[in-house]
């Protein structure tokens, strides 16, 4: 089952006026689409440079420093071939990418020959960061994240609907905004309702549809997330363990079920969306703090429910653009501040817990972050 990116050109270009500079947005995309490739293809050279960098430092070392750690450049070599090893499946996405801009053979190509870095430091980040998203969303090794969040939200949706059959479900229409590599869509989608995930990152759309569309079987990719930093490492073996992904194959969805991926801003493409495009229930999991005004995003949320439709929220207040350095606006409130003014808004919150977990962390790490989430569900008054 093909589960496309859907992209509509007015929805997500919206903030564009005039026939004189509507090419400049999409000309804008594309640069950002190539961009996004380059950094993918990129991930082997710049990764082969930063572990090469502690071969140099080993090297460095007095004799006697050397024979204490005998076996140290035999892990820098392995994490070369780990690094090899990841390539192989982000080459892949790339390759699935190419459908959206030029040849990627050639990106990697290019990326490779260039004498200094094409991609900022902050990109190649996003890259390792999709590599621990897959374990997240799609391996055996995520489970305990994916429980600990995905779960809540999907009984939730259950004892909502209870009294509605697995094969009635496809009537009941669920967006998940900020919906990274798809899992929790998916997953909405397997239990019987329609779902559409919606995504603004291109680093998360590449890999989302190539999970979601191009794996043929279930462990086709063994991928090593955790080689990147030797911080907090317990044990060398743990660290150069494989993580197969994915543990189950995105496929043998009800054919009463509508499910899709559609890229772009939130606010931009469901602010203008018409009374007969409402959802039943929107469901926010670590999203409602991407915002940089958070009231725009639970305004957009209300607007686009259905009269006494469902909001599911799960995730804590770690604010994005709190401190970011381009300028952008950033509203944050606290926990009870969001509360009020979702009521205020017009929900009325009928459940509510806090919920303790990590986030794409390695399980074997001696380095963990607790998120205290909020979960709630409201409905629109």
């Amino acid at each position: 089952m093909e589960h496309q990116h859907q992209h509509d050109e007015n929805q997500h270009h919206t903030h564009s006026h005039g026939q004189a500079n509507r090419e400049d947005p999409i000309q804008a995309e594309q640069l950002h689409l190539i961009k996004v490739i380059t950094a993918f293809a990129y991930y082997r050279r710049h990764s082969l440079n930063h572990n090469h960098r502690r071969r140099r430092d080993y090297l460095s070392l007095p004799e006697h420093h050397k024979k204490l750690i005998p076996d140290y450049l035999e892990k820098v070599n392995q994490v070369d071939g780990r690094i090899e090893e990841n390539m192989k499946l982000i080459r892949s996405i790339v390759k699935s990418a190419s459908m959206f801009t030029e040849d990627a053979d050639e990106q990697e190509q290019g990326s490779n020959k260039q004498q200094n870095p094409p991609v900022s430091p902050m990109d190649m980040d996003k890259v390792r960061s999709t590599l621990k998203q897959f374990v997240r969303d799609w391996s055996k090794e995520g489970e305990c994240e994916r429980k600990a969040t995905y779960d809540p939200i999907i009984q939730e949706l259950n004892a909502i609907y209870n009294d509605l059959p697995l094969h009635e479900r496809g009537a009941i229409r669920v967006l998940v905004p900020g919906a990274g590599l798809g899992r929790l869509a998916f997953d909405i989608a397997k239990a019987g309702f329609s779902c559409q995930g919606n995504e603004f990152s291109y680093f998360m759309l590449f890999a989302s549809h190539f999970v979601l569309n191009r794996i043929e079987k279930e462990n086709e990719y063994k991928i090593y997330p955790f080689i990147h930093s030797n911080s907090n490492i317990k044990s060398d073996e743990k660290q150069l363990d494989p993580v197969q992904i994915p543990d189950v194959l995105p496929a043998n969805l009800l054919d009463t079920v509508d499910f899709s991926m559609v890229a772009g801003d939130f606010i931009e493409v469901y602010s203008q969306q018409d009374n007969k495009q409402a959802w039943d229930v929107v469901v926010t999991c670590f999203f409602i703090d991407t915002a940089k005004n958070i009231l725009e995003y639970m305004e957009v949320i209300h607007k686009t429910l259905k009269q006494n439709g469902t909001w599911i929220n799960i995730g804590p207040l770690l604010y994005h653009f709190e401190d970011s350095s381009s300028g952008d606006t950033s509203i944050e409130l606290s926990l009870e501040q969001v509360k009020a003014v979702a009521k205020k808004i017009g929900f009325d919150i009928k459940k509510e817990s806090m919920i303790s977990t990590t986030y794409t962390s390695n399980p074997d790490g001696m380095l963990k972050y607790v998120y205290d989430c909020a979960f709630w569900t409201a409905v629109k008054i």
